[in-house]
């Protein structure tokens, strides 16, 4: 082994310039790894995020300089737990995959930072080649159910929605189910908010006329549409 790859997996609580930099240079490598792996096992996906790609690398980086400022310290660890508590990230991730990405560069670059690189070196390629596979089988093709669509309609106020809205839902849609239901417009209207999938067979564009040409329909809007 190289000696100065010893020197940066070298324990102690004090290292020397030399170490840190290393220790930092290896966890955004190792982070830039896990990004990519990231970008291959999404590929052209439209839920794919350039922001969550640098965050990757970054994130290795500074969870690396966490574990070199703790070291071996306890009251270091629970002082750093204080001053993170303040932090509220609101940010919610729809991918679940997402969160195993984070997870995973938080983990390489822990490791990096506490001078385990033989930890990073071996699960980068394992972990890796599994998230690809994985990523391929479920690719459009594949046995993969459709994506639903949020679907906000504003109706006038005295109109049953079921009654109103079922025969355009059933005619357009395999499921329609109600998420929440709110008043508007100081109480004239009504905003309704379904999760919706579309039959195979059927557009948004259509959907969507069919819906605005329903008596007492207001306005329609669709996010997230598959």
């Amino acid at each position: 082994m190289p000696e100065w790859l010893i020197r940066a997996a070298q324990s102690g609580q004090h290292l020397g310039a030399d170490q840190l930099a290393l220790r930092l240079a290896f966890a955004l490598i190792f982070g830039g790894i896990v990004a990519v792996i990231y970008r291959v096992s999404h590929g052209r996906e439209e839920g794919s995020s350039t922001t969550l790609f640098t965050t990757l690398v970054l994130l290795s980086a500074l969870i690396a300089m966490v574990s070199i400022v703790i070291a071996d310290s306890v009251a270091r660890a629970f002082s750093l737990v204080g001053a993170l508590s303040i932090v509220r990230f609101r940010t919610v991730v729809d991918d679940t995959r997402d969160t195993a990405f984070v997870i995973f560069a938080v983990i390489v670059g822990m490791a990096a930072g506490a001078g385990q690189l033989i930890v990073p070196m071996i699960a980068l390629p394992l972990i890796g080649v599994t998230a690809i596979a994985l990523s391929r089988s479920a690719r459009p093709g594949s046995l993969r159910p459709p994506a639903p669509s949020t679907l906000s309609i504003r109706i006038a106020l005295g109109l049953d929605p079921e009654s109103v809205l079922r025969p355009v839902f059933d005619r357009h849609a395999r499921s329609a189910r109600l998420k929440s239901l709110a008043t508007a417009r100081q109480g004239a209207a009504i905003d309704l908010t379904y999760q919706v999938v579309l039959k195979p067979d059927s557009h948004l564009l259509p959907f969507l006329a069919d819906l605005n040409r329903v008596d007492g329909v207001m306005q329609v809007e669709v996010r997230d549409a598959a």
